[in-house]
């Protein structure tokens, strides 16, 4: 009965991971439309809300019945309560993805002001701690997610600065205001990307360690 129970838990972790991999690559493609001005990427993204959500459904089913079937306890336990947390995390994330291809609808048309300013070096280490975190969860290896805090300062200081940035690009020409408010509001989707894989982390140090640490 235990061996088919950690067969089972590892078939969970297995999809955990393969949702977390497509909230991660609608991420990724959504930045990338963004900065190619590519509408057919960012159409690809878009299309891809009904799967990612189709997949948080059936592993928090796979959770509940290994719950009430196994009623496991300790690090078992931790494991399935992280693995919870981890769909919905990654769930928003690909979420996140989906609003930024929408933006790609929007601006299009025009040259990008100031080459995206910093949103594609922030969008590259949003997706790194992403990256980390999701394999920290893989492999339960909470070294991977030591420097969180510190890289989390990072992409809030890049957010604050893109913000300024855009400032005074809209103040100098108010035909800037809405590509730089869709720039703003970029940076703000992948700071909370950031933020979600900040929860993952978390959640993956509790379930290592049976101990709580907040990353901020």
């Amino acid at each position: 009965m235990a061996e088919k129970f950690h067969t089972e838990l590892k078939s969970l972790k297995k999809d955990t991971v393969a949702m977390a991999a497509l909230g991660r690559s609608m991420l990724r493609i959504a930045v990338d439309a963004l900065i190619r001005q590519d509408k057919e990427m960012a159409a690809s993204v878009i299309a891809q809300k009904d799967e990612i959500h189709r997949m948080e459904v059936q592993i928090e089913e796979h959770c509940y019945q290994l719950i009430a079937l196994n009623q496991p306890m300790a690090k078992d336990m931790r494991v399935i309560a992280c693995t919870l947390k981890v769909i919905t995390a990654s769930l928003r994330i690909g979420r996140y993805g989906k609003v930024i291809a929408n933006i790609v609808r929007e601006i299009s048309d025009k040259p990008h002001i100031a080459n995206l300013m910093s949103i594609p070096h922030m969008a590259d280490l949003v997706i790194d701690m992403v990256d980390d975190a999701v394999k920290a969860y893989d492999e339960e290896d909470i070294a991977l997610i030591g420097d969180f805090s510190a890289r989390d300062d990072t992409i809030d200081a890049l957010r604050h600065s893109i913000f300024r940035e855009g400032i005074t690009y809209m103040m100098e020409d108010p035909k800037n205001i809405s590509r730089c408010t869709h720039y703003i509001m970029a940076a703000r989707y992948l700071e909370r990307c950031a933020d979600h894989a900040c929860k993952i982390a978390e959640n993956v140090h509790y379930m290592q360690t049976g101990e709580r640490i907040e990353i901020h």
